[in-house]
């Protein structure tokens, strides 16, 4: 079962293109399901049938796994089953009539205009590393990037004389995003002294490097933001998503558009992007709550 496990995770890599957090993703998901089916007995895939997949998932709600971790799981599972129909190796699909765990949905914590201002304002940007960190904080917060897509851009990636960056985003989509003056700014500073000054092989591409010389990675700019959150003050819980969510909501209360946002954003469906209009009405209403003399 192993071998077929990776099997699937190269054809969604090769013929898919995913990205390896995503595979990274499906992988744990499949051969947590493998573990819980070998405690079972079962060791042939042809041998799983709904009642299983029942039991594994209520196994999973016992151990207090979060209604959306369930369903990631059962998405997992049945993207899994129809590359095993479609390879011949099992000829039905156990988890076709298996519902996934209805879910609340949560709004995204967003920063204040502010506290994006107190967060961007904390590097020091007189040396190397805090000018980097100005740079980064200011391309996120300028075009909503993703943290993965950051850390993936080039340096051929900026074009700064025009003012805007090439991402690529999910499969290798490739969008076209402007650049802030601020951002655009601080970039320039950034390439014109940090970068030359942290790179250590004139061979690397990457435009954000960490103090090595390399590329730097989702785990070190996850410290870097945390960081300057607690040194700005800031109470919120911050994740890597939230400048990309803080980007989306304060183009949207200033009169952006949701299909310009939509493509900004490299959202596929409208639909993802359209919470942000939810997060803007709660936002006036609290406003509202609290100016109003007849709130």
């Amino acid at each position: 079962m192993n071998n077929l496990v990776d099997e699937f995770i190269h054809y969604l890599s090769v013929e898919k293109g995913l990205a390896e957090n995503t595979l990274s993703s499906y992988r744990r998901d499949l051969l947590s399901f493998i573990n819980f089916l070998e405690s079972k007995n079962i060791s042939k895939l042809t041998q799983i049938s709904r009642s299983e997949l029942g039991d594994y998932l209520f196994l999973l709600k016992t151990k207090g796994r979060a209604p959306s971790t369930i369903s990631r799981n059962l998405a997992s599972i049945r993207t899994f089953c129809q590359f095993l129909i479609s390879e011949d190796i099992i000829n039905f699909d156990p988890s076709s009539e298996l519902e996934s765990p209805k879910q609340e949905k949560k709004l995204p914590d967003v920063l204040t205009f502010d506290e994006v201002e107190r967060l961007l304002s904390q590097p020091d940007t007189s040396c190397n590393r805090g000018l980097r960190d100005r740079a980064m904080l200011e391309m996120l917060y300028a075009t909503g990037i993703r943290v993965s897509e950051l850390i993936d851009l080039d340096r051929t990636h900026a074009d700064i004389k025009n003012g805007y960056i090439l991402c690529k985003g999910k499969g290798d989509k490739e969008r076209i995003i402007p650049l802030g003056s601020y951002a655009v700014n601080f970039l320039e500073k950034y390439l014109d002294t940090a970068r030359a000054n942290l790179i250590k092989d004139q061979a690397e591409t990457a435009l954000f490097l960490n103090h090595h010389g390399r590329r730097l990675t989702r785990q070190g700019f996850w410290k870097i933001i945390k960081k300057y959150a607690i040194k700005a003050g800031i109470t919120k819980t911050i994740t890597p998503h939230t400048l990309r969510h803080s980007f989306a909501t304060h183009l949207i209360e200033n009169g952006a558009d949701l299909r310009s946002v939509q493509e900004m954003l490299g959202h596929a469906d409208i639909s993802t992007t359209q919470v942000y209009t939810q997060i803007t009405k709660k936002r006036l209403k609290s406003i509202y709550s609290k100016a109003h003399p007849r709130a």
